[in-house]
């Protein structure tokens, strides 16, 4: 295994274990029939390419080192989506009761949203990784968000590896309605949270009702038997 696989161990562990841990506090919700704030999980290790973008900006050498580990937070990132804006604050709260891990520092891009137009809420965390060596403490960026600032951000970051971050005025400016405009939808749904709640609802109790009514050719299959 070379220097830089061992180096990135432990982080894709600090991701897997991360990303079961909050796809079960959306499953708590399910189980207590309570609507989620969760709506799903996600998470990766940032490439080596990017690692090194990294450090070419911050001016640090391009090697496994405490000093690399100490200034790259986000080399581990989990990202929770959310139906809602106010579900932000509640995942938020209940990263805080969390004693598995210890926040660092939060950064609130939703009310003071990045000149971009970028909105997220930031938490980072140190979580322990439990290795053969011992434990190892591991930043993890934690990117909280709605499903419409997820959608507006993947396409930023898209265009951004295209324009090495220096967008023409036409793109930057569009961008900038985007933003905006998936920040009205968010509001917008804000408003009929409750009716879209319940319909929802609703709609996972068809769904169950016609598997039972309506088994799969499969299970008819096994039920005719």
């Amino acid at each position: 295994m070379g220097q830089w696989d061992r180096f990135l161990a432990p982080y894709k562990q600090a991701v897997d274990e991360l990303k079961i841990k909050f796809k079960g506090m959306r499953g708590q919700f399910e189980t207590e029939n309570t609507n989620s704030p969760i709506e799903f999980v996600t998470g990766r290790v940032k490439p080596l390419a990017s690692i090194y973008d990294k450090t070419l900006e911050k001016g640090i050498p391009f090697e496994p080192s405490e000093k690399l580990a100490h200034e790259l937070q986000d080399i581990a990132g989990i990202r929770m989506m959310c139906q809602f804006v106010s579900d932000i604050e509640t995942v938020v709260g209940l990263l805080r009761q969390r004693n598995d891990l210890r926040i660092v520092e939060e950064k609130d891009y939703i009310s003071q949203k990045k000149q971009s137009g970028y909105r997220s809420y930031h938490v980072i965390v140190e979580y322990p990784v439990q290795t053969i060596n011992g434990e190892q403490q591991i930043l993890v960026e934690i990117q909280i968000r709605t499903l419409a600032m997820n959608f507006w951000a993947s396409i930023e970051h898209s265009l951004n590896y295209k324009y090495k971050g220096v967008f023409p005025e036409e793109i930057k400016l569009r961008l900038q309605r985007a933003a905006e405009a998936a920040f009205q939808l968010d509001a917008e749904m804000s408003k009929i949270r409750d009716e879209i709640q319940e319909a929802q609802a609703y709609f996972s109790e068809y769904k169950e009702s016609a598997k039972k009514h309506f088994p799969t050719d499969r299970e008819g299959e096994q039920t005719n038997k």
